[in-house]
């Protein structure tokens, strides 16, 4: 048979390939109720470790595992945890049931994602978020896990939480230095209940003012991935954070044009940019603009506040963020913060 042919006839007839969603039916909901907090954790309660996306063997998260257990948790290890499908955690399916059953399980009160890398969009539309909406609980990951947040935001407007995830705990507590401290101590804040507050050092490229709204974001290349899929982020109203590594500059400008094109910065009401690790533009194809230059230019036309450099990405000081909780950002001329409300 002419595969090219079959393939052709198949999308003609609207035949889809395996496990591939029809996208043409979907009418992309737009949460806009109050926001779903999940129960904060107690001492006692359960937090599941699984891998959606990339790979990691238990010797591995057996820093985080320890580190949880002495501020009081349970840890329940996925069955994915050890698995490795090339890349990935296990293959999509295995990576799906096991963190299908994460969310079904009355007794786990929180899931972190063992690490990142890249998968979770393989299996997003796989999951069965009803018992989330009906018994939310903390979801905790960063990076590619951008996919989640985001879909969680979009779709059913339950709060997560955006922080380090166990592949990023250090091997010797005694050891670590205090940002590593303080950024994993943060994750147990967050899952506590503690009202999250950040001060930064302003920069001489903000753009100063003071608004209050939910807190959205994540990785800007994953966040430009999902523009038009069920998990798209909306920005409306809200507080926009983003961070990358290992881009080119001029990657980073097409991703900038992606959120000014789509509409993401015309309702914006505050936008915070967060590390970005750009990777040295090619000999004779310097790029000629700073990440400063590149967002100041899509934001030029608007007047909420901007700053730079705030403390979350692909880096040691990595911050835990409440994504879908209400948040107050302040710049001014002498200090940056962003405060739970």
């Amino acid at each position: 048979m002419n595969r090219k042919r079959f393939l052709s006839s198949m999308l003609a007839g609207g035949t889809l390939l395996p496990g591939i969603p029809a996208a043409a039916s979907y009418s992309y909901p737009d949460y806009t109720k109050k926001p779903i907090i999940p129960p904060y954790l107690k001492p006692g309660d359960t937090i599941g470790i699984t891998c959606p996306a990339g790979y990691i063997t238990l010797k591995e998260i057996e820093p985080a595992m320890e580190q949880m257990k002495s501020w009081g948790y349970t840890i329940k290890v996925g069955s994915t945890v050890g698995k490795r499908d090339f890349t990935f955690g296990g293959s999509d399916a295995e990576r799906a049931e096991d963190f299908q059953q994460m969310i079904n399980d009355p007794g786990v009160k929180a899931i972190m994602c063992a690490r990142g890398g890249y998968g979770f969009v393989r299996i997003v539309d796989r999951l069965d978020f009803s018992r989330l909406v009906t018994k939310p609980k903390w979801i905790i990951g960063f990076s590619d896990i951008t996919v989640l947040h985001g879909h969680l935001n979009r779709n059913y407007g339950i709060a997560s939480i955006h922080s380090k995830m166990c592949n990023s705990f250090p091997e010797d507590w005694t050891k670590a230095d205090p940002i590593q401290m303080d950024t994993i101590l943060s994750i147990r804040k967050a899952l506590s209940g503690e009202t999250m507050k950040y001060t930064t050092t302003p920069t001489a490229f903000n753009k100063l003012g003071t608004v209050s709204g939910v807190l959205v974001g994540g990785n800007l290349k994953t966040i430009e991935t999902l523009a038009g899929s069920k998990s798209d982020l909306n920005t409306a109203g809200k507080i926009l954070f983003v961070e990358d590594t290992g881009e080119y500059l001029y990657s980073i400008d097409r991703m900038f044009w992606n959120l000014a094109r789509t509409g993401k910065l015309e309702d914006l009401k505050g936008l915070i940019v967060g590390g970005f690790k750009v990777k040295p533009d090619d000999p004779g194809e310097e790029f000629g603009r700073t990440v400063q230059d590149i967002v100041l230019e899509k934001v030029s036309r608007y007047d909420f506040p901007v700053c730079f450099d705030f403390p979350v990405g692909h880096q040691k000081n990595n911050f835990a963020l409440k994504c879908g909780v209400v948040h107050q950002l302040t710049v001014d001329a002498t200090s940056v913060s962003l405060v739970e409300k």
